[in-house]
């Protein structure tokens, strides 16, 4: 965690040198990791990468510490844009989710409703080109997938899962059509990638001020989400839309927490009609909410906002505006506790009957303490506390999940959360290296879990010491002597 900066010989200068040093290290890091292009034929090597990128984060952030706030603000904003420009450096490396935002944005500027057809269906072959649709010997790698063609030529697509209807959220779908009609001719995902960069230093500028403007926690922290590894790699060079999400939520947590209810949750609101993920918020922005108006206050204008975003293409649209959700939770064992890329920590203690309904009675008792004992002054507290809790128990394979945590973290300075993102990378890519990745998977969320109780438990102690000495009554105390003001 960021603290105020101890006493000692160096004077700001040199702080701000030590800081800026290490900042540039971590990006040429970036660089040369974005640039590795090792997921599919060198997960390990690839992992190396990632590794030296974390260490030097971890160093950087910590000698922040050191800067006064003030020019660390301004040299947080700077390396993230610095940070977020790594991401530039390549095509996506490690995730083909961007081509499809790419199809999307592109079935929707011809007048169709992208919940309408699966990417393969014969009714938009016009709207294929050789970029997201290539043939013959093109169609070779790894990342490709076969495409049903009349003939002999093979036909495939960058596109993941074209056989299947989108899932993206309406404000996301709204979001992929405008950066398609700001892309010119032959830009295929640079705008979306560049779209992501200015996104993520927008998160930063919003987490700054609200830590500045409500005086609720050290700017300092903002580093955890504008210099994180996972920001380039994910909002930047595999161009996420989760980004979005995360800058609707930031921002509408900042106004509940300044007592705006309104535009805070109709914020949050457009940030679950993004990626529904940030659903997990809500109990957070619900925190010390006593009685049910006040609770409607933040739930039906976030309601209102999902369900009014998801209008306008339900009734364009012939199908179902949620497409291939409910097979994408399928497909990833969410429902099934015999999966074993799901639920691995509660596996490793229980029998898979007991797995869901465990699972379910664990938010249940952590949403329940947040709606009563969460501060309504720092919403994003108890936000980390339930996000970081489903993160643990449903354990994701896929690492871009987390740069809604990492925001959270961001605002709240409880940096052992962070392990959550690190086991989410080591799932998604190292675990590429082993026979077993399941095994590693649980392994690094094992891991996880145990820096988040050891951070627990190290700010518990902290807190009762610092307790203890505040109402300790000095010998002197009402003497009048010239430490009589002083505090512990």
């Amino acid at each position: 965690m960021i603290t105020p900066p101890p006493a000692g010989p160096r004077t700001p200068r040199s702080r701000i040198v030590l800081a800026g040093v290490l900042l540039a290290a971590l990006t040429a890091t970036l660089v040369l990791t974005i640039g590795y292009d090792g997921y599919y034929d060198d997960p390990a090597g690839l992992s190396w990468w990632y590794a030296a990128s974390w260490l030097l984060f971890a160093a950087a952030v910590g000698a922040l510490r050191n800067v006064p706030v003030r020019r660390a603000a301004v040299l947080v904003l700077v390396g993230s844009a610095a940070v977020a420009a790594t991401g530039l450096v390549s095509p996506p490396r490690t995730s083909t989710d961007a081509y499809r935002y790419a199809w999307d944005g592109r079935v929707q500027a011809a007048g169709i409703s992208p919940y309408d057809h699966a990417p393969q269906d014969t009714a938009l072959a016009g709207l294929r080109d050789s970029w997201l649709f290539p043939t013959g010997t093109a169609c070779g790698g790894p990342d490709r997938a076969p495409v049903p063609s009349p003939g002999a030529v093979p036909h495939c697509t960058l596109l993941n899962r074209p056989g299947v209807h989108t899932i993206y959220p309406p404000v996301a779908e709204a979001y992929f059509y405008g950066v398609e009609q700001a892309s010119p001719d032959g830009a295929r995902l640079k705008v979306f990638q560049i779209a992501g960069a200015a996104l993520s230093v927008a998160v930063t500028g919003a987490l700054l001020l609200v830590l500045t403007r409500l005086r609720r926690g050290d700017p300092r922290w903002v580093a955890y989400w504008a210099w994180c590894p996972a920001v380039p790699i994910e909002a930047v060079n595999n161009a996420h839309v989760d980004v979005l999400g995360v800058l609707f939520t930031v921002a509408g947590l900042g106004l509940l927490a300044a007592g705006r209810r309104l535009s805070g949750s109709a914020l949050v609101g457009a940030a679950i009609a993004t990626k529904l993920m940030p659903a997990v918020v809500l109990p957070g922005a619900l925190s010390g909410v006593r009685r049910v108006r006040d609770a409607a206050t933040v739930l039906v204008p976030a309601a209102a906002v999902t369900a009014l975003s998801y209008l306008p293409y339900a009734l364009a649209s012939h199908s179902s505006v949620f497409g291939y959700l409910s097979g994408y939770v399928e497909e990833e064992g969410y429902e099934d506790a015999a999966a074993r890329n799901r639920y691995a920590l509660l596996r490793l203690f229980l029998p898979e009957a007991w797995i869901v309904p465990v699972l379910v009675v664990v938010l249940a008792l952590v949403t329940g303490y947040v709606l009563r004992r969460g501060d309504p002054e720092r919403p994003w507290s108890g936000a980390l506390l339930v996000t970081g809790t489903a993160f643990l128990l449903l354990t994701p394979g896929y690492s871009w999940y987390a740069l809604l945590l990492i925001a959270l973290v961001a605002l709240d300075g409880r940096w052992e959360w962070l392990g959550v993102a690190v086991a989410g990378a080591a799932r998604y890519v190292t675990g590429r290296a082993f026979d077993t990745p399941d095994d590693v998977g649980t392994t690094v969320y094992a891991i996880a879990a145990g820096a988040v109780l050891i951070g627990w438990a190290w700010r518990r102690r902290t807190a009762t010491r610092a307790a203890r000495l505040a109402t300790a009554v000095p010998p002197d105390a009402g003497a009048g002597g010239p430490d009589a003001g002083a505090t512990a």
